[in-house]
């Protein structure tokens, strides 16, 4: 009796631990990162750069 339950509680643990890391590694596959155009676009959202200078950057990246 004491090892069905010791079986049980195992395969809870290692479900638990198991369910976790699989949506730990999902998020950080899911998550990209920026380009270089979203990042100039957010810099001119948060007006730490002119239209100009957005224009000017995005030329020279050829995007």
């Amino acid at each position: 009796m004491l090892l069905f339950w010791g079986l049980i509680i195992g395969l809870v643990v290692w479900l638990v631990v198991t369910l976790t890391r699989s949506g730990q590694s999902g998020a950080s596959r899911s998550a990209q990162p920026d380009t270089a155009l979203e990042t100039l676009r957010r810099r001119l959202a948060a007006g730490e750069i002119t239209a100009q200078e957005f224009d000017a950057l995005r030329q020279k990246l050829s995007v």
